[in-house]
């Protein structure tokens, strides 16, 4: 048995988790009660593939404006070091079923965007790495496999 970790995601069995898929990865309680609830939005199998940093780049600013036009309550959208996912917090709601259609709407407004936002040097630190394509592909590719989102582990699936 390896040391328990501060860290929920070094504590998962990445060689288990059958992506894509999108989990409760934790709940913080804050002083005043609220709570704020960490997903997991896994694209892309652990250790087998990852997306490339244009197509990330792209699909992270992109969710991240899109998703606060279907939810009130996000803290941050963000992208995984490992390059297979995205982290999403959002605040005092609980309820998996409007995170899975939180991100299939952010996914299909992906898809129908004709431009990458914030994709300029004033408003991003990297504006020479992002793909719009490369965004819509890798949208694409969890939106087609949405039915499988919910089994994390490979046995569930």
């Amino acid at each position: 048995m390896t040391k328990k970790m501060n860290v929920e995601s070094f504590n998962l069995d990445h060689t288990k988790v059958a992506a894509p898929y999108i989990r409760l990865a934790g709940v913080t309680e804050g002083a005043q009660g609220d709570k704020i609830y960490k997903y997991d939005i896994r694209f892309k199998q652990p250790n087998k593939e990852h997306m490339k940093m244009p197509a990330l780049h792209s699909l992270e600013h992109m969710m991240a404006e899109f998703s606060r036009n279907h939810h009130s309550q996000i803290v941050d959208i963000s992208p995984m070091g490992c390059q297979t996912g995205f982290y999403l917090a959002v605040i005092n709601d609980d309820n998996v079923e409007n995170v899975l259609e939180l991100v299939e709407k952010t996914l299909k407004d992906v898809l129908e965007a004709d431009e990458v936002p914030a994709c300029n040097e004033v408003q991003c630190g990297w504006a020479a790495s992002h793909s719009l394509e490369g965004a819509k592909e890798l949208a694409k590719d969890m939106l087609d496999q949405k039915d499988g989102w919910t089994a994390v582990f490979a046995e569930e699936a």
